[in-house]
Parts: structure tokens; sequence; C-alpha cells
């Protein structure tokens, strides 16, 4: 994958791991492969040179379900050599993350620990945890929230020292008008 980025003269790689049942396992095989492969990408692309983020699922962050240690572990171990992390608020069930407290500050018991300012009161710091959300409600099966909610969830945010941004998924939903819209209460144009 490094060689790619090299060879197209990319700014960089997003690892978007989804391996579901690696990570259910528990036995620590996902996060261990995820701390290899990241620690070997940054040996190829050096920081500075190259953005190398990570597209974790927003509940591997969570301190209390993962046996592995989850996205927490990675974090523990090659945090340093990760960009930021484009947290996937979104796919994990009908009411999580569909509001500003529960994507915010306060998750559900299914996913406990993951909302944004739980995740980095955990150790991430809020300059690495991007707000993934879709741009449309068929873009993913849940987690959709409209731009004028999204734009007021991050206005508190960002009135609470957070700033680091959102993460669309996917073209063509995501419009200029899209962004716009997300973007408007807090890094207007």
């Amino acid at each position: 994958m490094a060689n790619w980025v090299i060879e197209f003269n990319l700014d960089g790689i997003d690892v978007d791991y989804e391996d579901f049942n690696a990570f259910d396992a528990g036995d620590g095989k996902a996060e261990a492969w995820l701390i290899s492969f990241t620690t070997q990408l940054r040996t190829l692309l050096p920081q500075g040179t190259y953005i190398l983020t990570h597209a974790p699922v927003a509940p591997w962050f969570s301190p209390t379900i993962w046996g592995g240690g989850g996205y927490l572990k990675v974090h523990a171990a090659v945090g340093n050599l990760i960009d930021w992390y484009n947290v996937q608020f979104y796919n994990q069930g009908a009411t999580e993350y569909t509001t500003c407290a529960n994507l915010l500050t306060t998750s559900s018991n299914t996913w406990p620990q993951t909302a944004l300012f739980q995740i980095a009161s955990s150790g991430v710091p809020l300059s690495k945890l991007v707000i993934g959300k879709p741009a449309t409600s068929g873009a993913a099966n849940n987690g959709f929230m409209s731009t004028s909610t999204l734009a007021s969830c991050l206005a508190q945010a960002k009135s609470q020292g957070w700033n680091a941004g959102v993460m669309v998924w996917e073209y063509p939903g995501a419009t200029a008008a899209w962004i716009q819209a997300v973007r408007a209460s807090s890094f207007p144009v």
C-alpha cells in the first residue's frame, strides 16, 4: 500500500480496517495487526511528508468491550504515528450517535464511553478525532443527522475545545452544499 501511495504521488493513506469478526474475537490479533501495519506504513511514509489516518468505527474506542484492547490499544501503541482518526459515528444502531448528546458527551450502554468527548477522556486527543457521518439517510444503515442538526452539534463541540473537523460518507451525496451547511455554524467560510 505504501508503495502505491508513493508511486501515484498521493498525499497519504487512510486505513479503513473493518474486520468486525477479528475485533469481536477479543484475542488481540486485530489490534496487533493494525499496530504492525501502521508501523510499517509510517516507516515507508514518513511523518511530515505523508498523511496517515485511520477510520475506525466509534465503538472500537470503548474501554470496556474489546478483549484485545480495541482502538485504545492501537492508539496507545501507534497513535503518535497516526495523524487523525476519521471516526465512523454511523452504522452502529438505529439510535446511536443521532443526537448531539449521544454523539458528543454520553454514548449509549450498548457502546459505552464512545461519544466524542468520552473517547477523548480515554486518552485520544480531541485534535485527532474527526467526526464521520453519512451525507444522506441512504448512505448508511443508520446514524444519519440532518445538516442543521449536525452543524449544531459541531458548534457545541467547537465551543468545548474540539476543532478536528468532519468526514462525510459519501460522494455524490456529500455535495458542496452539504459541506457548506454542516460547517456554517462552526467553520464558516
